[in-house]
């Protein structure tokens, strides 16, 4: 059973159904065309990471994004 699980920052209100719907059936049909993996056991997680709970370089994505980089 293929396991997959797509870690995003959330920002700007997160994502979208629709676009959570796409990223599944996308990552699901990837899965079952390359590596021939049966999509009725592909299990895919999408995880929205607040930008306050991720930090590169010692510092907080969120004060990062607020001077641009």
């Amino acid at each position: 059973m293929p396991y997959v699980n797509i870690k995003v920052t959330k920002e700007n209100g997160g994502l979208t159904k629709a676009e959570k719907e796409t990223l599944v059936k996308g990552v699901t049909n990837l899965l079952e065309e390359t590596l021939n993996k049966n999509p009725a056991s592909t299990v895919v997680i999408i995880d929205e990471i607040d930008t306050d709970n991720y930090g590169l370089g010692a510092e907080l994505i969120t004060d990062r994004r607020k001077r641009g980089q």
